[in-house]
């Protein structure tokens, strides 16, 4: 299966991704694991987004296309594909749809993930990390730490992040509001897309969206 994953900030397309792609044995192909890859690779597409990104500019769409159509090009691809984070725009998404009649494929679905916006900030908001291992995340209502402010595992400071706080998430709603919730229209008038809820539990949100691409 071609599926395309959407959703704002906060609904779970990472985890919800790789729960899929692993379910339906295709690549999960993520725009930020894309750009780690060109850039530590040096290929002449990372080392343009690496310009870009150290001048402290947005990556041209070009580049970022140019990253996704290499990456679909691999072998594993072949048969099917998850896209996570790409397309972000309408540009993008025209340039999916080119790519794909130009090597005689479509897509198959796109899933939409729904969560309230109030929900959105809950969630991102009330994240917490640990200053000496990242990997360290909690929350402050769904899996808060023992001890306030410090971390379970290594008893390291507990923080919120900059990209976490209130007004942050809010302004990163407004972008995915303007630029990456119209390509949902843009598929809609192609007959691909089924919206699921994203609240509960992971595994509930799994079987919602498997159930939606069994009926494709």
């Amino acid at each position: 299966m071609r599926i395309v994953l959407v959703g704002p900030p906060g609904a779970g397309k990472g985890t919800q991704a790789a729960f899929l792609a692993k379910n339906l044995a295709i690549p999960h192909v993520a725009t930020g694991d894309l750009f780690r890859a060109n850039i530590s690779q040096g290929t002449p597409l990372g080392q343009k987004a690496q310009e870009y990104m150290r001048a402290g500019q947005l990556v041209p769409d070009e580049v970022t296309i140019g990253m996704a159509k290499s990456r679909l090009e691999e072998p594993d691809a072949a048969a099917g594909f998850l896209l996570d984070g790409f397309p972000r725009n309408i540009a993008q998404a025209q340039a999916l749809d080119g790519y794909l009649e130009e090597t005689g494929q479509k897509l198959d679905a796109v899933l939409d993930l729904e969560v309230p916006e109030d929900e959105v900030v809950k969630r991102i908001a009330g994240r917490r990390i640990c200053r000496n291992d990242s990997s360290h995340v909690f929350h402050v209502e769904y899996s808060p730490a023992k001890t306030e402010g410090v971390c379970d595992v290594c008893g390291g400071e507990l923080y919120q992040r900059e990209d976490d706080r209130e007004e942050t998430v809010r302004k990163r709603l407004e972008v995915y509001h303007s630029e990456t919730e119209p390509i949902i229209d843009h598929y809609k008038a192609q007959g691909l897309v089924t919206t699921i809820s994203a609240l509960g539990a992971v595994s509930e949100v799994t079987e919602r969206a498997m159930q939606a691409l069994s009926a494709e």
